[in-house]
């Protein structure tokens, strides 16, 4: 069940993001009256990080805030930025927590307590992720890209430092550290 919500998340990103392709497929990965000056994977790492003590000191609604205030500021540029990407790793990321969490509850439980389900989170993250990147037109292969890119450095960062009694096991899953099932989290 898990590993079904896990995959509807990225196939709704996936599905998402190749609808966008059709209608950009000759843009640039980044326009280039918006050329990339920053270290995109320290960014993530940096993004991670944020909003993972966020959740872990305040909790969800404060991340989830967090976010919502973050793309209403940074969105308001005139270019794509630093910040602005950075809005995006944490939603991607702070959505795959809370849809693997979600995922385990039964959809009774859900309904008592008022919250979505976890294709319904992962749908809304799909919408907000498309609209960010086409706002700035970003292409499709970029989104792509910077999505593997979440997953491979952000995820682990994230993880950490919303579970750092389970550093070690994040440390030993490697490139699995995103997958559902293949961690026992103790905190």
């Amino acid at each position: 069940m898990i590993s079904a919500r896990a995959a509807a998340l990225s196939i709704c990103l996936a599905v998402a993001l190749s609808g966008q392709a059709a209608a950009e497929t000759a843009a640039p990965a980044v326009p280039p009256s918006m050329p990339m000056t920053w270290d995109r994977a320290a960014n993530i790492k940096e993004s991670a990080e944020r909003i993972g003590l966020i959740q872990r000191t305040r909790g969800a609604e404060a991340a989830i805030k967090h976010i919502d205030a973050c793309y209403r500021t940074h969105g308001l540029a005139s270019a794509y930025s630093a910040a602005f990407e950075g809005c995006i790793a944490q939603d991607y990321l702070q959505t795959k927590l809370l849809t693997r969490i979600y995922g385990r509850l039964k959809p009774e439980e859900l309904r008592r307590i008022g919250a979505p389900t976890a294709d319904q989170m992962a749908q809304a993250m799909g919408r907000r992720v498309v609209a960010a990147f086409s706002q700035y037109k970003v292409s499709a292969a970029e989104a792509d890209a910077f999505k593997s890119e979440v997953d491979k450095v952000g995820l682990p960062v994230f993880l950490k430092t919303v579970f750092p009694n389970s550093a070690a096991e994040i440390d030993a899953l490697g490139d699995k550290s995103g997958e559902p099932g293949t961690s026992k989290e103790k905190n």
